[in-house]
């Protein structure tokens, strides 16, 4: 694994592992949605609309359908069936871009399936964000994005990951 792979995986994975443990410490009224549940809050003070369901596009609704259990240190997905049958499909996903490498056009990025309202925060959980590896680079914009790939269901990624889309293509908006 090349320096700048590794230091790009050092940081998701802290950010995640950071995200999760906050989320963990807030009382259980505070967590909304409670940890493990839904695919992230849409800030209604946020410029951009919220994601609307597509014909064709993969749903967030049934992404976030997974399960967790904390065991230890980390949390352990269950997934549907549904979402299992996804494993090794070919998919079309959207969400909004959060870039992992300098510049303007990504090749390794996450979507999420509600905008950043803060620069340092993760807007989901891993039940919210699908981690994307593209052959083409996809230009980095605030909008929407929608890719098409090879979708992985993962059940023990070491950065806490939950879903995975590479050989990912970027997809014209209807």
């Amino acid at each position: 694994m090349n320096t700048e792979m590794s230091k790009t995986n050092r940081w998701l994975s802290s950010l995640l592992a950071s995200a999760l443990l906050a989320a963990a410490a807030l009382p259980a009224a505070a967590q909304a949605p409670a940890l493990g549940q839904g695919p992230g809050f849409h800030d209604p003070r946020s410029p951009f609309k919220p994601l609307q369901e597509r014909e064709g596009v993969l749903s967030w609704p049934l992404l976030s359908s997974v399960t967790v259990k904390a065991e230890k240190n980390k949390l352990v997905p269950s997934f549907p069936a549904a979402v299992q049958a996804l494993d090794k499909k070919t998919v079309k996903v959207q969400g909004f871009m959060m870039p992992l490498e300098p510049g303007d056009k990504q090749r390794h990025f996450l979507l999420s399936s509600v905008p950043t309202s803060c620069s340092f925060c993760v807007a989901a959980g891993p039940e919210g964000l699908i981690e994307v590896r593209s052959k083409t680079p996809v230009r980095y914009t605030l909008d929407p994005v929608t890719v098409e790939g090879q979708m992985s269901v993962l059940s023990n990624d070491p950065y806490g990951l939950f879903y995975r889309v590479t050989e990912a293509q970027p997809v014209a908006a209807n």
